[in-house]
Order: structure tokens, then sequence, then C-alpha cells
């Protein structure tokens, strides 16, 4: 009888991370022209980053390539929101280019080395000696409030070259927001680099150890 083997791309958590890939291409094709179709879509895929977590506990279907997927997805997605405000606010491209960087660099470093380490999440790694990643990873309230943060400022942005929205205090609403996100999208930039330092720091052991092994291998 032929072992059956399973096919994790039909996973349920996997396959919510298709339709988030699927409705982040789509953002990206109106973001320049079509803001509020645009921003459903992207708003939608960024939104099903929670269920596809609760539906990999649920069906206990968590994978590394999940793992990598909803990463990259974040990821890309990000990026281009970026690329679309560079062309809306070229005086301002330096900035949102490092933006880029750090978020894609930072968190790919941390990511594969969390991978080279065996681990199943990016974000269960040993935080005991690093207060801000422990604070960061631990506390759901702090996560969400500086996710959620870092998006509205990148996402008022967006919209506010489209519409002024009501005025509150003399400030387009989405200006507004934007003006009051700002320091938690620096401080989520901050936290990103402080992901490649650790990842850095973790990868450099794992060289360690390895170059230890060979060379005690070539000793014996």
């Amino acid at each position: 009888m032929a072992e059956s083997k399973e096919n994790i791309f039909l996973f349920v958590p996997n396959i919510i991370g298709f339709a988030r890939v699927v409705l982040a291409i789509i953002s990206f094709y109106f973001m320049p022209t079509h803001c509020v179709l645009a921003c459903t879509c992207y708003i939608t895929s960024a939104l099903l980053d929670a269920f596809d977590g609760h539906a990999a506990r649920m069906f206990n279907q968590s994978t590394k390539f999940g793992a990598m997927l909803d990463q990259l997805t974040d990821r890309a997605g990000t990026a281009g929101l970026m690329m679309t405000l560079a062309t809306f606010y070229p005086k301002y491209t330096f900035w949102f280019q490092m933006s880029m960087v750090i978020d894609i660099t930072c968190h790919w470093i941390y990511l594969h080395t969390s991978t080279l380490q065996g681990k199943t999440s990016h974000k269960f790694i040993d935080m005991g000696e690093n207060p801000i990643m422990h604070l960061y990873y631990t506390n759901k309230n702090v996560l969400f409030f500086m996710c959620a943060g870092n998006e509205a400022f990148y996402a008022a942005l967006y919209v506010m070259y489209f519409y002024t929205g009501p005025t509150v205090m003399g400030i387009g609403l989405f200006k507004l927001i934007a003006l009051i996100s700002m320091p938690v999208a620096v401080v989520k930039a901050g936290i990103s680099v402080l992901h490649g330092i650790v990842a850095s720091i973790n990868l450099s052991i794992i060289d360690v150890n390895e170059r230890a092994a060979i060379a005690q291998k070539q000793n014996n």
C-alpha cells in the first residue's frame, strides 16, 4: 500500500497565504490610480495575516513554507507600497528606499538565521537576554500597536495623496494620522535594525560552531 504524503501547499493557512499574495498583486496594479480599490485589497491582505496564524494553530498545520510565505508577503506588500509612495513624493524617495531596504534585509537575515537554527517561526527565538525583543514578541498589545502604527503611517501617506479627509485641528485627517503615527514607524524601523543585529550575532555563532566542528573532524 502506497504511503500517502501530505501536500503542505493545500494546508488551510497556506491557502490563506496564497490569497494574500493575489490581493497584494491586485492592490499593486491599482495603487497609482484607484485608491479605494487598492486600499481594500491591501488592507484585506494585511488582515488575513492574523487568520493564517490562527488557522495554522487550529489545524496543526504550521510549516516552514507557511512561515516563509507569511514573512515574504509582508515584506513584499510593504515594498510595493513604498515604491508607489516614492513616485507620489519623489522628494522623499531616499527615505522610502532606506525604509524598504531596512525592512527587507533585516527581516530576511533574521528569518533565514532562525531557519538555520531549526526554528518553526520567525518569532520563536530566545529573547531572555534582550528586553526589547522580549517585550516586542511576548506582549501582543505592543506587537499589534507597533505593526498597526507602522502600517497606519504609510497608508495615511498613500491616502492623503488622493484625499485630504475631514479637517481636524486645522489639519486634514490623513495628514494628522501620518504625523501621529510617524514616530511609531521610526521606532519600528529601529526594531528591524535590531532584528538584523540579533540575526547577525546568531549567524556568527552558527558559523563559529560549524568551523569548530570541521576543524575537530580534520584533527581526528
